[in-house]
């Protein structure tokens, strides 16, 4: 069965990629105010990740934040990189750089959640 490109999931998805970093989605709720209810953005959120639209972060601060994927599909999540969060401003970033560890014979890798928190280079 085809998934629908409803009305909310295109506010979501627009606010995610206009914002250019990581959000919660209690910032999310804020942005888009009454158009879209929070079990409806609970619910998006997660069919965006399972779709690999989308990955989750989780944050030192223990919330979950949401960024737009590169070069990721249904299948295969590509993520093995560190996040940023400022302890100034805020913002939640994925760092550039691709991540290689290497587990011992046998183990498989499913997820990768790397986290550095610090002061970005706007507020350091």
């Amino acid at each position: 069965m085809a998934k629908r490109n409803t009305k909310a999931k295109q506010l979501i998805l627009d606010s995610l990629k206009n914002t250019r970093s990581a959000i919660s989605q209690e910032v999310l709720q804020k942005e888009l105010g009454e158009t879209v209810d929070r079990a409806t953005i609970y619910r998006v959120l997660n069919s965006f990740c399972e779709d690999g639209i989308i990955h989750k972060i989780l944050s030192d601060d223990g919330k979950y934040y949401f960024a737009v994927c590169m070069n990721c599909s249904e299948k295969a999540h590509k993520h093995n990189h560190f996040h940023f969060r400022c302890l100034q401003c805020g913002k939640i970033e994925c760092l550039p750089n691709e991540i290689e560890v290497k587990l011992p014979e046998g183990y498989r890798s499913v997820n990768f959640n790397g986290f550095i928190s610090g002061y970005c280079s706007g507020c350091s």
